[in-house]
């Protein structure tokens, strides 16, 4: 094999500007030459006018930046070397995995692409997606050859939405490239922005699935206390008193029940899935613990449903509020969020429901998931209360606050434990 002369001078391109690949471009645009690009001409405007949607980056920043260049067309990423590809790796209605804009990214790359370029993907992927789905198409698509021609690395995102804390700078990056040469040129790469440091995998499918994994753990312990959250409620038992009890255990982790929504914890496993499956296994853990959180919404409805039968309260033409539509707290994204599964079924009962977020855009909300998002909350006019998302805003709401917007005769119910047993007349 011959060495391929990998770049001396680093000229980034990163392929999608969301939740991953923003942040990515303003930390590589601060030490090298940067484009930043998405497909779409409205996102670029809306980032160029100091506006980013997704709330990751701060307006004084976005505007304060030379780097990176923000661009909708192809010709601006001619002078590149370096494409990190940051886009969505979602699923289908039949929960598989969708690899459209991963392998319309890896088309796009491959038509520019030269000899001694190198292509990182950070998109969450299965072992071997890399190798067997994108690799290809950039040999076929180009006719450079891999590792004869230009370079191939992944390196996970660790990007988790609305945490200010954890972020690129200082979270331990994983990296990985094609050849030994590859990964120590992406390795290098990395470290010039990542100061917590990075770990070098010793291949791409051991990178690909220490990412994947990162995710299927934290779905299986929620679904382990959701499990549980069933089994006590049977038993008349409060789940958060067992919970802090079980606590007092140095090792015993902290994982609350609850609904579990955006575009990793609920998605990525199934990427597991999918591949264990093609290899003959099929997973029973943690296929079975997708099919128990993904129905927790409609459970918390049928809950919500009881406690307002037991108090004589109709269902149809219920006045029944939620707080909280994002799929978690203090970020406005809306990605399969489980709060829509609780809308929905009550809904389906004739309820009428209104939707209150002060994070999330209305716009977006009323087009991806056909719900209205109200500012406006009634005093003495819900029958039902359902705190959702543990937003700032909603930390800040106590009992008697809550009941000055209900009827006398009401139900709260409290998914993210916000407030006390006495306070609230269900929670999970």
């Amino acid at each position: 094999m011959s060495h391929i002369a990998l770049p001396t001078s680093p000229h980034i391109a990163i392929i999608g500007l969301g939740y991953v690949g923003l942040p990515l471009a303003i930390e590589f645009g601060k030490q090298l030459p940067c484009v930043g690009f998405n497909i779409n001409p409205e996102r670029i405007a809306a980032l160029q006018s100091g506006l980013d949607e997704t709330l990751e980056i701060d307006p004084a920043e976005l505007a304060a930046s030379s780097q990176p260049r923000l661009s909708h067309q192809l010709k601006d990423l001619t002078a590149c070397n370096v494409y990190i590809v940051a886009v969505p790796t979602p699923i289908d209605n039949n929960k598989q995995p969708n690899l459209t804009p991963l392998l319309e990214a890896s088309r796009l790359i491959a038509s520019v692409l030269s000899a001694g370029d190198v292509v990182i993907y950070e998109s969450t992927v299965y072992p071997g997606c890399t190798e067997e789905q994108c690799v290809p198409l950039l040999e076929q698509l180009s006719q450079l050859k891999l590792n004869r021609d230009f370079s191939v690395g992944y390196s996970p995102e660790r990007i988790n939405p609305g945490d200010q804390e954890h972020r690129i700078t200082n979270t331990i990056k994983i990296t990985s490239g094609s050849s030994p040469e590859a990964a120590s040129y992406i390795d290098a790469l990395y470290r010039r922005i990542v100061l917590a440091g990075t770990h070098l995998a010793s291949s791409i499918k051991v990178a690909e699935a220490a990412k994947v994994i990162e995710n299927t753990q934290r779905d299986v312990n929620i679904g382990l206390v959701n499990e549980l959250s069933i089994i006590f409620k049977d038993m008349n038992i409060d789940t958060e008193e067992v919970l802090k009890a079980a606590e007092t255990k140095w090792n015993f982790l902290p994982f609350r029940p609850g609904l579990v929504g955006g575009h990793c914890i609920g998605v990525d496993p199934y990427y597991l899935v999918h591949k264990a499956e093609q290899n003959g296994y099929h997973p029973e853990i943690i296929s079975a613990t997708r099919r128990l959180n993904d129905s927790m919404g409609k459970r918390v409805a049928t809950d919500v449903m009881r406690l307002m039968t037991q108090k004589r309260i109709h269902i149809v033409d219920a006045n029944i509020l939620i707080l909280g539509l994002a799929f978690k707290e203090n970020c406005p994204d809306l990605r399969n969020t489980g709060v829509a599964d609780i809308y929905n079924e009550l809904r389906s009962c004739n309820a009428q429901v209104d939707v209150h977020d002060p994070w999330v855009n209305p716009e977006e909300a009323q087009q991806a998931l056909n719900i209205s998002v109200t500012s406006k909350l009634k005093q003495q006019y819900y029958d039902t209360v359902i705190i959702a998302v543990a937003h700032e805003q909603f930390k800040k709401l106590d009992g008697n606050k809550l009941k000055q917007l209900c009827k006398d005769k009401h139900v709260i119910f409290d998914i993210k434990y916000l407030l006390s047993a006495k306070q609230v007349d269900g929670r999970l």
